[in-house]
């Protein structure tokens, strides 16, 4: 499953690496790109591993407002 949410609070290369970083530590994320440009956070994920809400949870515990 593809799923792009958005982070009007992340501005930087740091931002993007640490969105990345704490998303990729879970099971089922096959790909996550983080652009700080365009604020938005393309993930892609199994979701019979992990749930959409639990990769908000992350990104929300790295110190980044999540929204769809």
């Amino acid at each position: 499953m593809r799923k792009i949410l958005t982070a009007l609070d992340m501005s930087c290369d740091h931002c993007k690496m640490t969105i990345e970083k704490a998303v990729k530590e879970l099971s089922g994320i096959t790909q996550v790109n983080a652009d700080p440009d365009t604020k938005k956070i393309t993930i892609d994920f199994d979701e019979h591993v992990v749930s959409l809400d639990d990769i908000k949870g992350v990104i929300i515990e790295a110190g980044y407002n999540v929204d769809e």
